[in-house]
């Protein structure tokens, strides 16, 4: 079973890196400047583009309040709550629950980059998104939810 959902997992970020049909990328990230910032993305960021570029996370997480967790907790209102609390019932590992933070910008930044660095010993098997305008659009989404 472990072997299927890596598998799933591994689709899911191909296919995020797609860009999900994103013509308007290009455009964006020029906009946001030269190596632009965390800051500079947000500004641009898209949360409808998001909500396209989360769909490879749906493998795992459902969006929609109410909604059951999944593989991976329920991710609707995510957005500023305390690392490893947002769905009490959840089973989240250790080390995310013993992490401390909230999900705020710059640390989904850093968790949809590469969430071991983030968290070392998490149990999200996902290997992050590249692309910080996706990273940023995929931020967007999230912020967007509300509680």
């Amino acid at each position: 079973m472990k072997s299927l959902h890596t598998l799933a997992l591994l689709a899911a970020a191909l296919s995020l890196s797609a860009c999900g049909g994103d013509k308007t990328h290009d455009a964006r990230l020029a906009k946001a400047g030269p190596n632009p910032s965390l800051a500079a993305l947000m500004k641009v960021a898209d949360a409808r583009i998001g909500d396209r570029k989360a769909a490879s996370c749906k493998a795992c997480h459902t969006f929609d309040a109410g909604a059951p967790d999944m593989a991976g907790p329920n991710l609707h209102g995510v957005y500023g709550q305390p690392m490893g609390r947002n769905r009490p019932g959840f089973g989240y590992s250790a080390a995310l629950r013993d992490a401390g933070g909230k999900w705020d910008d710059a640390t989904l930044d850093a968790w949809l980059k590469n969430p071991k660095a983030v968290v070392p010993g998490t149990a999200m098997m996902f290997g992050g998104i590249a692309d910080p305008l996706n990273r940023a659009d995929v931020i967007a989404y999230l912020r967007s939810q509300g509680r």
